[in-house]
């Protein structure tokens, strides 16, 4: 039984998101027919061409309305169309050529997102061209996006579609509503690229990974035209939003647009799908339209160190493209660059963080594979994709895996970059740092959460602000970029402990302990320790029906409210300030203002 693994749009554009690659790397060691396809990427390098860009002004000018500035940029046309495929060219890294041309603030037509030359000089300085040119197209692109959303599909975005209708998503019936209207231009766009690789690659089974409320309209579009035009094939789905959202589905509508629903890893669940064992982990429809839950609770997994290489295999030959939406250097590192994604160790080593999905298998089954098949996987992959960088995307890489890593990466004397998740904890030493610096390790990036040690101690993060920030030291005097991901909302904090938090964090920049920073405001879910045991972090659930199709964020009160959307703007007008190298000497509480 042959099966074609699909990420659907949209997903990051820099490199091919992970999931579909360590699935075909499975199951052809294993012997079994499958392919693979990255139909996001497809339907942007098809997009954003001349001929459908043409197609697109086309249509918005034939509107009765259209805003001012939508009336500009098709004013603008011109430059686009002429402009939009040497663009694509240079962010795939075809041309570079361009870059002293693309990096010109002048070449470019006016709009609300051109920065000053005052920003691109801080970001960029005098001589870096190629980021300072691949920050521009994106801000052109970013242009062209918004008003492919306001006049073509109000769904479209660029790393996302459709994802404001998958967003707390408690019934099926809003998102039916729209799947059964006519299909939009992107919709046709991404179908016909679509049918062209099913009628290419015949397959029995096609698998969709789904892994962000933004893929999940485009996957049930697939799915509802596969079911029309070829009813033979069966279809599966499974992915992160599917393990989070879809854990107490019973909506039975869902399988209009699938046979089967899969959770938790996918190689055992795929395995007896494609081979006729006993299904595991699996939902489907009955003749009755009732869900049928199949060895839903199962513990049965293939062990981390035998699933095998991922395959990129179909993907190689994509034209994948270097974004920088921001200055901040830990975003750049997320979307420019084409990296090897893969972990060190199945789920997370601590485990215990009460913000956490922690119920949930991909974390709360850690288990590390040796060293040696690691960096055997990574030999591999270099040597598939001609690429020597990394991204572990470990929910955190423990200190002493990555100590290993570093010295079996000097032992086999190889020459490659790696960036990864970690806890801030005292075994980040000086040495082990170093290391990890000789050994390629670029960038850092890690939980403070809240820096508040009354708060820390609450959450069950098991370091001290103390710890993290003789850490984040060392790693930063080793020469490795040091993000911190920041926290505010979370259950009893106050007004006065958020503030506090952010002179914690201008510390950190201030000492030059830190350079990238990012405020997550606090979300609730069923599947961490403070949804499920609420008065643990004093909290009190508000009543509510659960949903019969995604359930994952929950209501809450405690008896300290704040407002969350005043502070969540002055923390991140602060905290943008301070990656600039300005605003130290405000005063903390003069950005709450």
């Amino acid at each position: 039984m042959k099966i074609l693994l699909v990420t659907p749009p949209l997903t990051q554009l820099n490199t091919a998101y992970p999931a579909a690659a360590h699935l075909l790397g499975f199951l052809r060691l294993q012997g079994l027919p499958a392919e693979q396809m990255d139909l996001s990427i497809e339907l942007i390098a098809e997009l954003f061409t001349q001929p459908q860009l043409e197609v697109i002004f086309k249509t918005a000018a034939a509107l009765p309305k259209l805003s001012k500035a939508n009336k500009i940029l098709l004013g603008q046309s011109d430059f686009h169309l002429r402009t939009i495929e040497p663009i694509m060219r240079y962010l795939s890294g075809n041309d570079s050529s361009l870059a002293i041309r693309f990096s010109d603030r002048e070449f470019w037509p006016k709009s609300k997102r051109l920065p000053s030359e005052d920003d691109l000089e801080w970001g960029f300085g005098s001589i870096g061209n190629y980021d300072r040119a691949t920050h521009l197209c994106t801000l052109f692109l970013k242009d062209l996006c918004e008003f492919i959303q306001q006049t073509i599909d109000p769904h479209f975005e660029l790393i996302r579609y459709a994802e404001s209708l998958c967003l707390r998503l408690p019934e099926f019936g809003p998102l039916q509503q729209e799947l059964e209207k006519p299909y939009s231009l992107i919709d046709k766009l991404m179908l016909d690229i679509f049918e062209k690789k099913i009628n290419a690659s015949k397959p029995d089974m096609v698998g969709f990974s789904i892994p962000f409320p933004g893929n999940l309209y485009s996957a049930l579009r697939c799915g509802q035209w596969l079911r029309k035009t070829h009813p033979k094939i069966k279809i599966c789905m499974g992915g992160g939003y599917v393990n989070t959202e879809l854990r107490s589905l019973t909506d039975h509508k869902i399988f209009d647009y699938t046979d089967y629903i899969t959770y938790d890893d996918g190689e055992m669940p795929l395995l007896r799908l494609l081979t006729g064992g006993e299904l595991i982990r699996t939902l489907y429809r009955n003749n009755e339209n009732e869900i049928v839950r199949v060895n839903f609770d199962s513990n049965e997994n293939i062990p981390f160190g035998e699933i095998g290489t991922p395959n990129y295999d179909g993907l190689i030959q994509q034209k994948y493209y270097n974004l920088i939406e921001m200055t901040n250097p830990m975003h750049a590192l997320w979307s420019n660059g084409r990296w090897n994604k893969m972990m060190l160790a199945h789920g997370c080593y601590w485990g215990k963080c009460a913000f956490c999905d922690g119920s949930l298998d991909y974390i709360k089954r850690y288990k590390p594979a040796s060293i040696e098949i690691i960096v055997d996987r990574m030999e591999e992959l270099m040597a598939q994709t001609g690429q020597s960088g990394f991204h572990f995307v470990d929910e955190a890489a423990s200190p002493a895996v990555l100590r290993k890593l570093a010295e079996e990466i000097l032992k086999r004397k190889l020459t490659v970059s790696y960036w990864t998740n970690a806890r801030f904890e005292k075994s980040y030493t000086p040495e082990l740092c170093y290391l990890m610096a000789q050994s390629g390790c670029i960038a850092i990036s890690g939980g403070l959460e809240v820096a508040s040690p009354r708060l820390l101690k609450l959450i069950n993060k098991g370091i001290t602000i103390e710890t993290a920030r003789e850490s984040m030291k060392n790693f930063s005097a080793a020469g490795i970029m040091t993000h911190t991901y920041l926290m505010y909302g979370f259950p009893t904090e106050t007004a006065q402990e958020t503030i506090d938090s952010l002179e914690v964090v201008r510390g950190l920049f201030a000492d030059g302990y830190v350079q990238s920073a990012f405020w997550h405001r606090y979300a609730m879910t069923i599947h961490s320790p403070s949804g499920m045991y609420p008065e643990s972090v004093g909290a009190k659930l508000v009543p509510m029906k659960a949903g019969s199709f995604a359930n994952n964020e929950i209501p809450f009160t405690t008896g300290i409210e704040i407002d969350l959307d005043y502070y969540g703007k002055g923390l991140n007008l602060a905290t943008y300030n301070f990656m600039q190298g300005t605003g130290f000497d405000v005063k903390v509480k003069d950005w709450f203002r």
